[in-house]
């Protein structure tokens, strides 16, 4: 068996107060509105315009896992994805506005809700009250590809200087950086490939909202205990753990399941192992991790990958709820395995 050591969990550990962002990803970093912006790759490749974003996480997962953070009144420019893109919202209230001219339809949302847009529409977000609010986001795929930009985008970014290239490399020319010679930009997408990017109706993309209000736990997830509740929120498939599909399911594949674990003072989870990648992200409270040879410690904000095959479990040491996001790398993951040597002490 694997031994698991303190700083070998560090390294799969990424807390708040270390995460490294950027404030010029992409090709809207200097338009008014959109200014003030930091985006954070933490597990995967993202979909960062600029060579200097951090990775802090490179393995693959079979999904991505960033953040954008912003202050009041700051706007995420228009724009539309090749896989999911799922929020998950840590702190602030938001705006999700749809449309290539925001003009077709918006969803407000709050700390604690979930939110999935489907792909291949246009889509930009607001931070609508005081303070900064943290933005968590999944990216379906390993390779989440490379967005695009509504038509207006391109030009109020030529206006402060900056070009971007085909295949989705910014460049600064305020910074004294150049076109490469024989270099292509990348153009506005044609009315054509508008069409193909139509918004669907406020009837179906309402489907894919659940506020945390309605977020039910499920009794029939191995999880479930004494003050320990798993709901389900993403679910393309019906799974092998407990779940159906749902309750957000959409047309297009996520190709992972996203889950809320929510544990009451001093409720545990005994030792398990799954076999697919396990991301979690802690919304509130504090929550321990621990393993056979070590224990951490999260706090809201922070994330962690467990390795797949580790046997785990869970602890709120705290005197206030700890809720966590949690993100499994399959559609339909697989029932976890409990640690018998556990079990027979």
């Amino acid at each position: 068996m694997t031994k698991w050591s303190q700083a070998d969990m560090d390294k799969h550990l990424v807390r708040y107060a270390d995460l490294k962002g950027l404030r010029n990803a992409f090709i809207d970093a200097r338009t008014p509105g959109s200014d003030r912006k930091e985006n954070f790759t933490i597990i995967g490749p993202g979909v960062s315009e600029n060579p200097a974003q951090v990775v802090h996480i490179p393995e693959a997962h079979g999904f991505n896992f960033g953040a954008a953070r912003q202050p009041f009144g700051c706007t995420n420019s228009q724009h539309s994805h090749l896989t999911a893109e799922t929020f998950l919202v840590h702190t602030g209230k938001w705006r999700f506005v749809f449309g290539a001219d925001k003009d077709e339809g918006y969803l407000d949302v709050e700390p604690g809700d979930v939110a999935t847009v489907p792909t291949h529409m246009f889509r930009g977000f607001e931070k609508r009250d005081e303070g900064t609010g943290f933005l968590a986001v999944v990216l379906g795929h390993d390779d989440p590809g490379k967005v695009v930009w509504a038509p207006s985008v391109f030009k109020m970014a030529e206006d402060f200087g900056l070009k971007l290239l085909k295949g989705g490399k910014l460049v600064d020319t305020t910074m004294g950086e150049t076109v490469p010679t024989g270099a292509e930009l990348e153009q506005p997408p044609t009315a054509e490939k508008l069409k193909e990017l139509a918004t669907p109706p406020m009837a179906e993309l309402g489907q894919y909202y659940l506020p945390h209000s309605k977020m039910d736990g499920n009794p029939a997830s191995p999880l479930s205990g004494e003050g320990v509740e798993e709901a389900a929120l993403i679910g393309d498939v019906d799974a092998g753990d407990g779940f159906a599909a749902g309750p957000i399911v959409g047309h297009w594949q996520h190709g992972f399941a996203l889950r809320r674990l929510k544990l009451e003072t001093g409720a545990t989870v005994a030792l398990h192992s799954r076999s697919e990648q396990e991301v979690i992200f802690v919304q509130s409270g504090t929550l321990e991790v621990n393993w056979a040879d070590g224990f951490l410690i999260m706090g809201a904000g922070d994330t962690l990958t467990v390795p797949v095959g580790l046997a785990h479990g869970f602890r709120n040491p705290a005197s206030a709820e700890a809720i966590a996001f949690v993100i499994r790398g399959a559609a339909a993951p697989a029932a976890p395995v409990w640690d018998t040597a556990q079990a027979a002490e």
